[in-house]
């Protein structure tokens, strides 16, 4: 299920301010694991086996990490700035789980804008249950009217 309680559409660099922000939130499934996996090719058994997973550090399956990631690039892509963004970087800093089941809610902030370049910069947050679990920082190339 996925939530996007904020506007979506295209936001243009002259429209832009800092302290923009947009956010959805999703529960990440059991599906979404499986699908993620076969695309990425990242079988990992501490993704896909409960047994295995049970015996590391996290006690149980986990989600990948850039599945979570990917909901950074959704809310950029679609909501802020939205459709014609490109991305130029994104640094992540993983704090914690993602566990089959758990509903994500992730944020984006404009914290920087170079209208003459057309980049913004923007701080990116998961969260559940009220903690971070990805952190980081993200510079687009934002759409332009002109």
């Amino acid at each position: 299920m996925l939530d996007t309680t904020q506007q979506r559409g295209t936001i243009f660099i002259e429209d832009l301010e800092i302290g923009t922000h947009r956010h959805l939130t999703k529960v990440v499934t059991d599906e979404d694991i499986q699908m993620f996996a076969e695309v990425s090719t990242d079988r990992n058994p501490v993704h896909l086996d409960d047994e295995y997973a049970a015996g590391t550090m996290f006690k149980g399956r986990i989600a990948h990490g850039m599945l979570t990631a990917g909901l950074i690039s959704a809310v950029i892509g679609e909501q802020l700035p939205g459709h014609g963004t490109i991305y130029l970087s994104q640094n992540l800093k993983f704090m914690g789980p993602v566990r089959p089941g758990d509903e994500v809610r992730t944020d984006v902030i404009v914290t920087d804008i170079n209208r003459e370049k057309r980049k913004v910069t923007m701080e990116t947050k998961c969260v559940v249950d009220g903690k971070p679990v990805l952190i980081g920082e993200a510079v687009v190339l934002a759409p332009s009217r002109g």
